[in-house]
């Protein structure tokens, strides 16, 4: 089976992305300090992530010295846009009326062709 590279990271990779959009760019030390806040994890499990978001392209790094100094190479409103519009196709058929919808309350939007409620099809009478 062939894997994708899905847009949207999966929570330990999007944690990672949020320590260094609001650092703009750090070294594993850093995200890990920030990361670690609110879960407990190793050096050597940040550098990981870290790396495989440089290989997926969502970050960058320079070598500074001996260590690496990364940035992110994604804005957070482009992920977010990803975000949702993987949300709208996968749950509501790619229609943005239908998560609007939903979010409101209601149901989903009627189709196009779909008479308005309450009103009498005269062509039969």
């Amino acid at each position: 089976m062939t894997r994708t590279v899905r847009d949207v990271p999966p929570p330990l990779e999007l944690a990672c992305l949020r320590a260094l959009w609001s650092l703009q760019e750090g070294n594993v030390r850093s995200v890990q300090e920030i990361v670690t806040q609110s879960r407990p994890l190793a050096y050597t499990t940040i550098m990981t992530v870290l790396d495989r978001l440089v290989r997926k392209g969502k970050l960058s790094r320079r070598k500074v010295g001996r260590s690496f100094v990364y940035a992110p190479s994604q804005t957070r409103d482009s992920l977010r846009h990803a975000a949702v519009k993987e949300l709208v196709d996968g749950y509501f058929d790619g229609s943005q009326d239908a998560l609007l919808a939903f979010l409101r309350g209601g149901t989903e939007p009627a189709p196009a062709h779909a008479e308005p409620e309450g009103h009498i099809d005269t062509v039969l009478l």
